[in-house]
């Protein structure tokens, strides 16, 4: 049998392909969905939307048409059409009647009932302003101050899918980009920006995070982000260059700020550089947001404590949940806010890092100078009705 070989499409099939796709495409942006998953199975080609962080059904495609369907986006997203043995991915862009035009990351990979396709839609008008990610009163304007800073490291940090990256970007816009000479390195480029120099890395090619940064810092960068510190040269090169005279962002996946702070000194560095380039640590999470047209009213049966059994919200309190209506498609949520947790690093905190005294001399600091834990900034939001307690407790 030979597997090489996608099966022979007629021309009404290909012609059905790019209908099917140019819908799934706009069903996906009318929906606010952040990826598309063409999923083979036994019975059919199941179709799901990621919107909010969570899949949800769309029904199934002929399942005639899969093949044809992958064909076509491995043609636009410059893929090998005959290879169905092996993942690939590739980036391609739609112009739908309607919408500006459409950027998409695409990716394939062989399961036992054929080719799964995964899309991801890359929408660089939806970039979200700093000022509208959700972080708090009080942290908003230290955050925006980070942005001025002339040399040092910045870390935001939280799960895959937290948008980490969204708020890099943020960060970056409210730059002087004009003024400054800002270079970043991705994993993918999701978001391109015309006053900056971004570049993406090839592995394959020996173009990784560490061999780019090194090639950066002879560019003669003020700001340089790093997508990802994914391995201790980098995070080393990193912490080095803010040290010298660059502001440098990116990212770690590690749970909260103080995890970070650990993390950055187990990675290998010596401690006193971590303490002196550390400017700042962002952990944040994604709740979605209640719908406001079918949200109901109800009151908490039992306390919700912190971590020392402190009382956050007391029994009896009146909290908003989700209930599911057309508007949001049933899921009773309709977009996302992100919740942050800030720790700028001050000088205790700076001379606990270069004794390596640990997670909980580190957390003990960082509370005495107002940081604010994930969960408690997420059962603020509960309590002004933007989101759900079974939110907030997801992913927290």
């Amino acid at each position: 049998m030979n597997h090489s070989r996608p099966p022979a499409s007629s021309a009404s099939e290909e012609l059905d392909a790019v209908k099917v796709l140019d819908h799934l495409v706009r069903r996906a942006v009318s929906m606010g969905a952040s990826d598309i998953h063409v999923e083979p199975k036994r019975d059919g080609i199941r179709v799901r939307y990621r919107v909010d962080g969570v899949m949800v059904a769309q029904g199934q495609i002929p399942i005639e048409i899969a093949p044809a369907l992958t064909s076509r986006v491995k043609v636009l997203a410059r893929m090998d059409m005959t290879e169905r043995r092996l993942p690939q991915d590739g980036q391609f862009s739609l112009e739908l009647y309607g919408h500006p035009l459409i950027h998409l990351r695409a990716s394939t990979f062989p399961a036992i009932h054929g080719e799964t396709l995964v899309m991801r839609v890359l929408l660089s008008h939806q970039l979200i302003p700093l000022d509208k990610l959700g972080l708090s009163e009080g942290d908003l304007p230290r955050v925006q101050g980070l942005a001025d800073r002339a040399s040092g490291l910045i870390v935001v940090c939280g799960p895959t899918g937290s948008g980490k990256t969204s708020t890099l970007y943020s960060l970056i816009k409210v730059m002087k980009t004009s003024e400054l000479s800002i270079v970043t390195l991705e994993d993918p480029i999701e978001v391109e920006f015309a006053e900056i120099t971004q570049g993406q890395t090839n592995p394959r090619q020996g173009f990784t995070f560490a061999t780019g940064l090194r090639a950066i810092l002879r560019q003669d960068p003020d700001v340089i982000m790093v997508g990802e510190m994914r391995d201790p040269e980098t995070a080393q090169i990193a912490l080095q260059a803010s040290l010298t005279g660059h502001l440098v962002l990116s990212t770690l996946h590690t749970s909260d700020a103080v995890d970070t702070v650990a993390r950055l000194v187990d990675l290998g560095a010596e401690s006193w550089i971590v303490a002196n380039a550390l400017l700042a640590v962002i952990a944040q999470r994604l709740v979605r947001r209640l719908c406001e047209e079918c949200a109901e009213t109800y009151e908490l049966e039992g306390d919700v404590t912190g971590e020392e059994d402190e009382v956050l919200i007391e029994k009896g309190t009146e909290l908003k949940r989700a209930v599911g209506c057309q508007t949001c498609h049933l899921t009773g949520y309709r977009g996302r806010i992100g919740l942050f947790e800030m720790l700028e690093l001050d000088d205790d905190l700076r001379d606990l890092v270069k004794a390596r005294a640990g997670k909980r001399a580190y957390r003990e600091a960082a509370r005495r100078v107002g940081l604010v834990p994930l969960r408690e900034a997420g059962l603020t939001r509960v309590k002004e009705g933007v989101t759900s307690l079974d939110e907030v407790l997801r992913v927290t």
